[in-house]
């Protein structure tokens, strides 16, 4: 892959971090509390507030000694644990602020935090008002149909 910015016609690719943690989901809207407090998480100049949660799944762990939990024998199967993902720019005074926030208020003794160099697409804004495959030319916002509906 290509890891120097790029444009077409209607984007350009920037290079910007990718920070993603795994918690169980009750955690996720706290942590996101937090990390929006230190950066937007902006897409573009419309857009804040940005990240992806996935669908629960099984997080698989055996605590050793020193865990919280003290040590065990048998494999944990925790479920209901997501991973969310969300860009950061490229800045390693902020990346370690949004660490630092995530260690403390996470709530494992051992949170898992992973950070990428990524290229990212941004929209020139370019007028596509007409463009039969937006949104808004076909169903229609789909929070407002789910609130209707």
């Amino acid at each position: 892959m290509k890891d120097q910015e790029f444009e077409t016609k209607s984007v350009r690719m920037e290079r910007l971090l990718m920070m993603s943690f795994f918690a169980p989901k009750e955690d996720v809207d706290r942590i996101m509390e937090f990390v929006c407090k230190i950066v937007p998480l902006a897409q573009g100049d419309k857009y804040d507030s940005n990240a992806y949660q996935s669908a629960p799944g099984i997080e698989r762990y055996r605590p050793l000694e020193g865990a919280a939990a003290g040590p065990e024998t048998e494999v944990r199967k925790r479920p209901g644990v997501v991973e969310v993902s969300f860009e950061l720019p490229d800045d390693q005074s902020l990346l370690e602020q949004v660490i630092e926030q995530i260690f403390q208020v996470h709530s494992y003794q051992e949170p898992v935090i992973k950070v990428q160099h990524i290229l990212v697409s941004r929209s020139k804004g370019l007028d596509d008002s007409d463009n039969p495959y937006r949104w808004w030319n076909t169903a229609g916002d789909w929070k407002k149909k789910a609130a209707n509906g």
